[in-house]
């Protein structure tokens, strides 16, 4: 059984940053494709970003590329995404989500993830 547990999430201006956190419990975390989704109020959960289990894929969505990146520290069992230059369109709850089928992908869908975190809300501030 897989848990993740998001944080890090908060109130920062336009322009600012922030830096979101997932925690797995499980037993093969190094094994784990991971994605980070959000979904804002009235909208669908949409992809973010996403990456494999050694770090070498990585995909992010359009809107976020060159502003956010996705990492993760396998001896932590912690993925990270650093969000920058945040605008208005990006508040959200951002979710990190786990497939724990040891792939060496990355996967855009969220189908494709069996565990999902408890969300952790980002709001800017214009």
């Amino acid at each position: 059984q897989v848990q993740l547990v998001d944080s890090g999430g908060g109130l920062v201006q336009a322009g600012g940053s922030l830096r979101l956190s997932c925690a797995a419990s499980g037993p093969s975390f190094r094994n784990y494709a991971m994605g980070w989704f959000r979904q804002a109020p009235g909208k669908e959960r949409e992809f973010v970003a996403a990456i494999n289990w050694s770090g070498r894929r990585i995909i992010y969505a359009d809107s976020v590329k060159g502003r956010f990146t996705i990492s993760r520290n396998n001896a932590k069992n912690t993925v990270y995404l650093q969000m920058n230059s945040l605008k208005p369109e990006d508040p959200a709850v951002y979710y990190c989500a786990a497939d724990s089928r040891s792939s060496s992908s990355a996967y855009v869908s969220d189908l494709k993830y069996g565990y999902w975190g408890q969300g952790t809300q980002v709001t800017v501030s214009s």
